[in-house]
């Protein structure tokens, strides 16, 4: 069996880097010629049958080393190629050679950086993300702490347990026995039902501040209310949760003025102050926008961008207001899953009040040991190596090159669907790097339609049948896209469509669930897409919708 494993000495030939070098050869052999479709191998179709594909045993005999892993290269047969140009269904990126490289190496030697002794200097990987982003968001590094954990649900929890632990202080040892509120927008990503589910505080304490319908930004007016309202009633807020880029409409609450308020309403006497938590997983690498050069622009961005820019980077720069932020490098970071990390502004507070004892077959070999105070133990390296790897090989000019050149690429498509009477652009102020529009039948004024659709209740019954005609559309791209189909000779785009980005503004308090407004999706997240691929996209959109009213 030694010979199964990794020498763990050098001489001779090392069969882990053979292995490795012939196998990431075939999985590279699934990628298309250029022109291709926009998914690994010659075909898009799943392989197997649920639920039966789980009748199957462990064989009784080892099996060959080389068939095992020709099993496991066709398990990435139809996936999705995220660095395809035509591939602009979500905030899915290619990820960059340094953080892939640095997340593969974590498993060679399998450091585990539940604690010092296991992980050693493998832990400068997730002090140095603390010390790098904490100097980016205005903290003081030296006490800024960063916990890489499962994704952006387990920052959203970790967020969320911060505040249960500092308000209900005695829910550590007692359970939750008060019911605590989380405040967030209309807009908060669903993990907020996970959150509080797992965390034994219930949905149901889950309180909505209503959005604004232009911006879908947290109504401060409603966010006082709220807070006036629980306090003068005793109960206390656990955590409000500011949403810095939502997944669809790219909207950042204004955390500054959240805090604001938060301080003028605080909790009841009794109990600890509330955490203000930045859900910034999607918008937080705007971040690298906060000091840039506008006057001199040395990447010499377009005029067109450059004011989106600066207005990102300064709403950014309010992170410096949160006491904890969720980070995804694998989202908006360009790197690979799983490279979640929880940055919380103050690691005596934060690592003293969710401290543990110590077990008796674990010692405190190093001055860092998160084992104490994680909500996981065993925590593998790869997502702390992968973001650290990307903020060390990017840079700030880096991350700001590709950010502004997919933001380029967001502004050409606008213009593009501007010259389409049949298509409109739904979130036209949104400044993130994802396009939602609509596309109407060949004779309808797209933008005439979509503003009485939108304002106008009597229009009700035109936005859910439209809202019909744009899922039947995604549905039908979705389609094309797994069958491979071409058109022209030319492969049509993997995209995804939004079941109801916003609401209607006649349907401000959310309580119709059909009066919502139904998008397409283009969500570029490649440095391969081009002017001519957003073209293309736009033309398989009417081909769609022609052939799905025609049916």
């Amino acid at each position: 069996m030694a010979s199964e494993f990794p020498s763990p000495f050098r001489g001779g030939k090392d069969p882990l880097a053979a292995q490795l070098e012939k196998f990431v050869e075939k999985l590279d052999l699934l990628r298309p010629e250029k022109n291709g479709p926009a998914y690994l191998g010659k075909s898009g179709a799943l392989s197997y049958a649920y639920p039966d594909v789980k009748n199957v045993t462990v064989p009784q005999e080892m099996g060959d080393l080389d068939a095992v892993l020709d099993d496991v290269v066709k398990l990435f047969e139809g996936a999705p190629n995220w660095g395809h140009p035509l591939t602009m269904c979500n905030v899915i990126p290619q990820s960059n050679t340094a953080a892939i490289i640095a997340s593969m190496l974590s498993q060679v030697f399998s450091a585990n950086i539940l604690e010092g002794e296991y992980a050693w200097n493998v832990h400068r990987a997730e002090l140095e993300t603390a010390g790098m982003l904490g100097n980016m968001f205005d903290w003081n590094p030296v006490n800024t702490g960063a916990i890489y954990t499962y994704g952006g649900g387990g920052c959203w929890t970790y967020g969320l347990k911060y505040g249960l632990t500092r308000v209900l202080t005695d829910s550590r040892n007692k359970g939750i026995r008060t019911d605590a509120k989380v405040i967030c927008s209309q807009q908060a990503h669903y993990v907020q039902q996970n959150a509080t589910d797992w965390l034994g505080l219930g949905m149901d304490n889950i309180v909505h501040v209503r959005t604004d319908v232009a911006t879908n930004q947290m109504d401060l007016g409603h966010l006082e209310e709220l807070l006036r309202d629980f306090a003068a009633q005793g109960v206390p807020v656990a955590t409000v949760v500011c949403t810095m880029g939502t997944t669809d409409a790219s909207a950042f609450d204004p955390i500054g003025k959240v805090r604001e308020v938060m301080d003028r309403h605080p909790n009841p006497e009794g109990f600890g102050k509330a955490v203000l938590y930045a859900d910034a997983v999607v918008g937080w690498s705007w971040i690298y926008f906060k000091d840039y050069d506008f006057d001199t622009n040395p990447l010499q961005f377009s005029d067109r961008i450059l004011p989106v820019l600066k207005a990102n980077g300064q709403a950014m720069r309010e992170l410096s207001y949160a006491d904890a932020v969720g980070i995804d490098f694998h989202k908006v970071g360009w790197a690979p899953y799983v490279s979640s990390c929880f940055l919380y502004q103050n690691a005596t507070e934060f690592e003293s009040i969710h401290r543990r004892g110590a077990d008796a077959y674990l010692q405190a070999r190093t001055p860092y040991n998160p084992m104490y105070y994680t909500l996981e133990v065993s925590r593998t390296a790869s997502g702390s190596l992968a973001g650290w790897a990307t903020l060390k090989y990017f840079g700030k000019e880096g991350m700001q090159a590709v950010l502004g050149g997919i933001l380029e690429s967001k502004y050409y498509l606008y213009d593009v669907l501007s010259a389409h009477p049949d298509m409109v652009c739904v979130n036209p102020d949104d400044s993130g790097l994802i396009t939602l529009f609509r596309v109407y039948p060949k004779d309808v004024d797209a933008k005439v339609q979509y503003g009485r659709e939108l304002n106008d209740p009597a229009m009700r019954s035109d936005l859910i049948k439209h809202n019909r005609l744009t899922e039947a559309v995604g549905n039908k791209l979705f389609e094309w896209f797994r069958a491979g189909k071409q058109i022209d000779g030319k492969h049509t785009p993997y995209m995804s469509f939004s079941t109801g980005f916003r609401d209607a503004c006649y349907n401000r308090d959310g309580t119709d669930a059909e009066a919502v407004v139904y998008a397409l999706k283009s969500f570029p997240m490649n440095v391969f897409i081009t002017p001519e691929t957003m073209k293309w996209a736009l033309r398989c959109v009417e081909e769609a919708r022609d052939e799905v009213l025609n049916a």
